[in-house]
C-alpha cells in the first residue's frame, strides 16, 4: 500500500527582500521531501513575538483556514525556538509544527547514502532535537521501574536527554575517525601532486550533471534540492594532465548552522582545493546563489581561487547580463565545456610549465626515472634522440632542466 504524502502548509514571515525566493525554496524543499504543498500564509514582521514569532491574529486566521482539514503539518519557513514551536502548535489545535531546519534535516536523512553522510545527518538531527526536548516533561514523564529505580524515579525527559547525549558523543567519535581517514586521503593526494577541483554552489544548479559531463561518470542526477548529498570524486584530464573533480553538498539561503558544522569535514575538499568552480543556475536567481555560496565558504575559511560557472545557459536567450568573468555552459548539452576546461587550465597556469625537451638516447633511462612526473604531449624521434613537448608541474621544473631543448 502506497503511503500518502504528508501535506504541508507554510507560514512565511516577511522580513526582507528575499522573502519570495525563500517561499519558492520552501515549496521546492517540501517537494524534495516527498510531501505535498497545500498553501501558505504570510505576515510582515516588524517585531518578533517572543511566544509565537508571528502575531496571535495571524495564527487565528490560519486556524480558521485549516478548520475541518485533517493531518496537515505546519512549516514555519524560518527557525523557531522550542517554546515557539510548542506555542504555535497549541494555538493551531496541537497540529504538528516544524521549522525550515527540521525539513532540511529530514531531506538530508533521506538523501544520505554513505556511512559518513548518515553519521553527519544523525548528529545534526540530535543536536537540533536535544534542546527541543525541553518543555515536554509532563507529556513524557514516568516513574522508572525495577531494582535501583524506586523512589522519585527518572522522568522520560531525563532518560531521553541522557540517551541523546550518549549517542551524540558516540557519533562524534565515529566522525573523528572518518575525518582522520579523509585527512590521510588529502595528504596522499598532495603527496601524489593530484590537483583537486571542487564543484561548489547552490543546490540544484547542476553540479552533479557537470561532474558527469566532465568525467564521463554516472552520478545520480535529479531535479530536486539536495538530490546529491554525499561527496563524489572522479578523475579527468585536461590536455593529458590528470585532475580530480569533487562534487560537494549544495548550499541554500539561511542554511542552518548545524548543517554547516556537521558537514564541515565533507566540505574540506572544497576548502583545500586547488581551484573551485562555483556553479550557478543562469536561468534562476544567480546573484543570490553566488552571494550565498561565497558567504558560506568565507564563513568556513575558504581562500582558494575560483571560477564562476553559469550553467543552464541554454535556457536563456541573452547571456550579456551574466557576470563578465563567468564561463557560460550547459552541462546537460555539453555546450561550453571545452571553454571551461581551457579556463581551468588558464587559472592554474602558475602550477604548470609548457616545455620542449630533448632526450639523447644515451639518457633515456635517466629520463625514464622521472618521466611519471610530467605529461607528454607529442614525441618526435630523431637520429640523436627524442624531442618531446611536455607539461611539467612547476615544482618539478628543476628536475627536467638538464633536458631543456636548446634553441
Amino acid at each position: 500500500m502506497t503511503k500518502k504524502p504528508e501535506i504541508i502548509y507554510i507560514i512565511q514571515p516577511l522580513m526582507g527582500e528575499n522573502d519570495k525566493e525563500l517561499l519558492e525554496e520552501a515549496i521546492a524543499l517540501i517537494e524534495s521531501a516527498g510531501a505535498q504543498y497545500a498553501g501558505s500564509i504570510s505576515q510582515n514582521i516588524r517585531e518578533i513575538n517572543p511566544a509565537t514569532f508571528i502575531g496571535e491574529g495571524k495564527l487565528q486566521e490560519l486556524r480558521e483556514r485549516l478548520e475541518g482539514l485533517e493531518d496537515i503539518t505546519i512549516l514555519f519557513n524560518g527557525e523557531l525556538s522550542p517554546s515557539q514551536t510548542l506555542n504555535i502548535s497549541a494555538a493551531l489545535d496541537h497540529r504538528k509544527v516544524i521549522d525550515r531546519t527540521t525539513l532540511i534535516l529530514d531531506i538530508f536523512a533521506l538523501r544520505a547514502q554513505s556511512s559518513e553522510g548518515k553519521i553527519q545527518v544523525e548528529l545534526a538531527q540530535l543536536k537540533y532535537l536535544y534542546p527541543r526536548l525541553k518543555g515536554k516533561g509532563e507529556a513524557l514523564s514516568r516513574l522508572g521501574g525495577g531494582i535501583g529505580t524506586r523512589g522519585p524515579g527518572e522522568t522520560q525527559l531525563e532518560t531521553d536527554r541522557r540517551h541523546i547525549r550518549t549517542r551524540i558523543h558516540a557519533l562524534e567519535d565515529k566522525l573523528r575517525e572518518t575525518e582522520a581517514r579523509r585527512a590521510m586521503q588529502t595528504e596522499r593526494r598532495k603527496k601524489d601532486r593530484v590537483r583537486t577541483i571542487a564543484l561548489v554552489g547552490y543546490t540544484n544548479t547542476g553540479k552533479s550533471t557537470l561532474l558527469n559531463a566532465m568525467t564521463g561518470a554516472d552520478v545520480f542526477v535529479k531535479n530536486a534540492l539536495f538530490a546529491t548529498l554525499d561527496p563524489t570524486a572522479r578523475a579527468f584530464e585536461i590536455e593529458g594532465v590528470p585532475f580530480l573533480l569533487v562534487d560537494t553538498v549544495g548550499f541554500l539561503q539561511s542554511l542552518p548552522h548545524q548543517l554547516i558544522e556537521a558537514f564541515h569535514s565533507t566540505l574540506e575538499s572544497a576548502l583545500h582545493c586547488d581551484l573551485a568552480l562555483i556553479v550557478c543556475d543562469a536561468s534562476g536567481e544567480y546573484e543570490t546563489q553566488l552571494k550565498t555560496t561565497l558567504s558560506t565558504l568565507q564563513s568556513l575559511g575558504f581562500d582558494s581561487p575560483y571560477l564562476i560557472v553559469m550553467n543552464k545557459c541554454d535556457a536563456i536567450s541573452d547571456i550579456s547580463a551574466l557576470p563578465h568573468d563567468s564561463v557560460c555552459i550547459s552541462a546537460k548539452n555539453g555546450t561550453g565545456l571545452d571553454t571551461l576546461k581551457s579556463r581551468i587550465f588558464q587559472a592554474l597556469s602558475d602550477r604548470f610549465r609548457r616545455a620542449e625537451l630533448f632526450i639523447p638516447y644515451a639518457k633515456l633511462a635517466e629520463y625514464g626515472k622521472i618521466r611519471s612526473l610530467l605529461t607528454e604531449r607529442t614525441i618526435n624521434y630523431t637520429d640523436d634522440g627524442a624531442e618531446i613537448s611536455v607539461i611539467i608541474p612547476s615544482e618539478y621544473t628543476d628536475q627536467f632542466r638538464p633536458f631543456s631543448k636548446k634553441d
